[in-house]
């Protein structure tokens, strides 16, 4: 058995049950390998969205996945996909051929990239250990929650594995990241400021999407008194729980915010507490005790001081802090007049605005409104980025917290429909929404290709402003030129009835009637909703957002 047949086998032996990629010359062997193993195999048509798929699935699915690369062009394709996994720490293996000759037209340093991005770098070395490199870039992913680059260099992929069945033989998946146990004096020093606390708060990340997490924090919350939020990434972990806030941060909806900066106690847990969440820090109160609980210590302050952290596992934090806190916590925040507020005004839904809406663009606020009525409420939404993203993020409902998947960490446009594929196949119960900008859906749009030959029962909706509207809105006001980042209209829905797409053109309300009718037919085709949004506003979150710039 040759290296590539071997590395292949590796790792699927070891767990990994689904691949996204581009295959070349380079890594036509292996991933033909682990087709053969048993693993399911995506043909992107972009390196660059066969990496967001992999790392939209391994986020939604909970499972270490794998996408396989070609030498050199293949793997700095992928580069933008890959720097978002890493940034966000999904558990994914990067299977990139390598052309370790300096004279190959192919040779580049990978292992420096990869590590430039922040993934982690690896290299099958040798016929006798490739099994064992192999296994151990699986380990890696899994145990340290990090994106891992497994080079795999053409000359070594030829060569013939010693004993390749027995050492095949004895790769078996990694046993799961053991529960880091918070320490005793930890939990009772977070006991103590919960007992004491008059309006306390917890906020919980990526780090709470676990198994038993909404119990314990919910019936933690519920001793001392406490509201709940998240951060976007954990949204939907209370989704239907009274005491809910939804998102902190930058999405926050005015009554979120109000409450939230009126906390004398935050505990955030298994949450980074980055600008987005704090809103630069200004819904974090100046007399607030703000506590962070994460089972990495070096988490802990790396964004913002805190007051005490805690190291140690979310669910096991929670159980344990429930249980020395006994009967001392009070009402807390959990009073009547919070109640009537949250009940009245909390979510975006039932803040009034003023419809901006003309016979030509649509009101991104009453499109996204309409759309989560029209709907099924099992969905799985994926987001780009842009001016727009706001409204589909916090206007469409989610029913869990598997219900948004949300690559936003490198902050790059174009990575939205990529993720809703990914999701869409991790969750195939579900309705796939893509909410995308013209920008993001016109640089993604290859991968439409992908939706309709996967036969996807997908609905992309396109907030189209025939322009970058996060630039335009950041530099229109103080009079700059604008004709870099803005744009002619395009016949997004004609693209998209191109590569097989039903399709609709949005610009009111009345036109949504086709998302009716897609909604409650056969759904033989993905449908692609060409919405022509307002030009004129800017989103709320924007000014959050370019204060970090």
């Amino acid at each position: 058995m040759k290296v590539a047949e071997a590395v292949g086998r590796a790792l699927v032996a070891a767990g990994v049950g689904q691949v996204f990629g581009v295959v070349g010359s380079g890594n036509f062997h292996v991933t033909n390998a682990m087709v053969a193993a048993g693993a399911k195999y995506v043909a992107a048509r972009h390196e660059g969205g066969a990496a967001t798929m992999a790392d939209a699935y391994a986020r939604v699915r909970g499972a270490v996945t794998v996408v396989s690369v070609h030498q050199g062009c293949g793997f700095t394709n992928a580069l933008t996909g890959i720097g978002e996994a890493a940034k966000s720490r999904t558990p994914l293996v990067v299977l990139a051929a390598e052309a370790s000759n300096p004279s190959s037209n192919f040779h580049v340093d990978q292992g420096a990239l990869a590590e430039a991005v922040g993934a982690r770098s690896a290299r099958v070395t040798s016929a006798a250990d490739a099994v064992a490199q192999s296994y151990a870039a699986v380990r890696l992913a899994v145990d340290d929650r990090c994106t891992v680059v497994l080079n795999l260099p053409l000359d070594v992929q030829a060569l013939e594995v010693p004993d390749a069945d027995l050492a095949l033989a004895a790769v078996v998946p990694p046993p799961p990241r053991p529960a880091v146990v918070p320490a005793d004096d930890g939990i009772a020093a977070l006991a103590e400021i919960l007992a004491h606390a008059e309006r306390p708060v917890l906020v919980a990340g990526r780090g709470a999407r676990g198994p038993g997490c909404r119990q314990a924090l919910e019936a933690l919350a519920e001793r001392c008194g406490a509201l709940l939020a998240t951060s976007a990434v954990a949204r939907g972990l209370f989704q239907g729980n009274p005491w809910s806030l939804d998102v902190a941060g930058g999405f926050s909806s005015p009554l979120a915010a109000e409450l939230i900066q009126g906390a004398d106690v935050i505990v955030a847990l298994g949450c980074s507490l980055t600008m987005w969440t704090t809103r630069h820090g200004r819904l974090i109160g100046p007399e607030t005790t703000l506590v962070q609980v994460d089972d990495d210590p070096a988490a802990l302050g790396a964004h913002r001081p805190v007051h005490l952290g805690v190291t140690g596992d979310v669910l096991l934090t929670a159980e344990k802090t429930h249980t020395v806190l006994g009967d001392r916590g009070g009402p807390g925040y959990r009073t009547s007049a919070t109640a009537d507020a949250l009940a009245a005004r909390l979510s975006w839904r039932d803040a009034p605005y003023e419809d901006t809406g003309t016979r030509d663009r649509i009101d991104p606020r009453t499109l996204c409104i309409a759309l989560d009525d029209i709907l099924p409420a099992q969905r799985v939404i994926g987001v780009d980025s842009g001016n727009f993203m706001g409204y589909p993020t916090m206007y469409l409902s989610v029913p869990d917290e598997h219900g948004l998947c949300f690559t936003q960490a490198f902050q790059s446009i174009g990575l939205g429909l990529a993720t809703t594929i990914g999701a869409a196949l991790a969750r195939p119960d579900r309705l796939a929404v893509a909410a995308l900008g013209d920008g993001g859906a016109l640089m993604s749009a290859v991968e439409l290709d992908t939706v309709r030959r996967l036969r996807l029962p997908m609905v992309i909706v396109v907030h189209n402003d025939d322009a970058y509207g996060a630039e335009v809105h950041h530099f229109g006001p103080h009079g700059l030129p604008l004709g870099t980042v803005e744009f002619p209209p395009t016949d997004i829905a004609a693209v998209a009835r191109g590569y097989g797409f039903d399709a609709v053109t949005v610009r009111t309300p009345a036109d949504l009637k086709g998302v009716q009718d897609w909604v409650a037919g056969p759904r033989a085709a993905p449908l692609l909703v060409d919405a022509k949004v307002v030009r004129e506003q800017g989103a709320w979150w924007l000014e959050e957002a370019f204060r970090g710039h």
